[in-house]
């Protein structure tokens, strides 16, 4: 697959936009840095400064590397080609996804009085909506997608599954957005009941998809 340089350079900007931030914030940060927070947004643990202004920039790094890199193990690699568009997307919206993190963590350090529970929602809800949006055109592969041992043994099962699993992580996604306000604990459990509840129900639906198939070509 050639480079494409307008679904590149947005992560390498971010990335880099990163370690610029902590490469500037390192002298004036404080030796312990908030790096999580409970249910109730208020910050339950610290860490140093490599955890706190190092560690989310190697992820989004090491993220970006694994993604561009494992099509090419895939057996179904040449598939990538026909919906790298919308798996770029994806890639470029969790790059996102970290650099909202990280910018939270920065603010926090400093000063800055933030909802962290509504922003982390918001951002995660986000991340759903693009995947729903994204993942209707994806092709079949062993890497990306909803990877069930019955999409993975029908093309026309995984176009179905992905077209309603699309559908249903745009809802998710609203969902989670929504939740955030309610913060403390019942924003938490209705997130993971909301999360789970929706991967269980992609993958009963790609079954059911698989035996309405193999009844009807009988």
């Amino acid at each position: 697959m050639k480079t494409n340089w307008k679904l590149e350079l947005p992560q390498w900007a971010l990335i880099a936009a990163m370690f610029a931030a902590a490469a500037i914030a390192w002298p004036a940060a404080p030796a312990r840095l908030p790096v999580h927070w409970n249910a109730a947004g208020e910050v339950d643990r610290y860490g140093g400064r490599f955890e706190g202004l190092l560690l989310i920039p190697l992820m989004g790094l090491g993220l970006y590397l694994l993604l561009l890199f494992i099509p090419r193990l895939d057996p179904r690699r040449s598939s990538y080609a026909r919906f790298w568009g919308a798996y770029s997307t994806i890639r470029i919206a969790l790059q996102v996804l970290l650099a909202v993190v990280y910018a939270v963590i920065l603010g926090t350090t400093f000063g800055a009085r933030l909802e962290v529970g509504v922003i982390v929602s918001a951002s995660v809800g986000a991340l759903f909506i693009v995947l729903g949006m994204a993942m209707r055109r994806f092709e079949p592969n062993w890497f990306a997608g909803i990877r069930t041992p019955w999409t993975l043994s029908s093309d026309e099962v995984w176009r179905r599954t992905h077209e309603f699993g699309g559908r249903l992580f745009v809802l998710m996604g609203l969902g989670i957005m929504l939740l955030g306000f309610l913060k403390g604990m019942w924003a938490v459990i209705g997130i993971l009941v909301l999360a789970l509840g929706g991967a269980l129900t992609v993958v009963v639906y790609s079954y059911v998809a698989y035996r309405r198939l193999e009844t009807a070509s009988r």
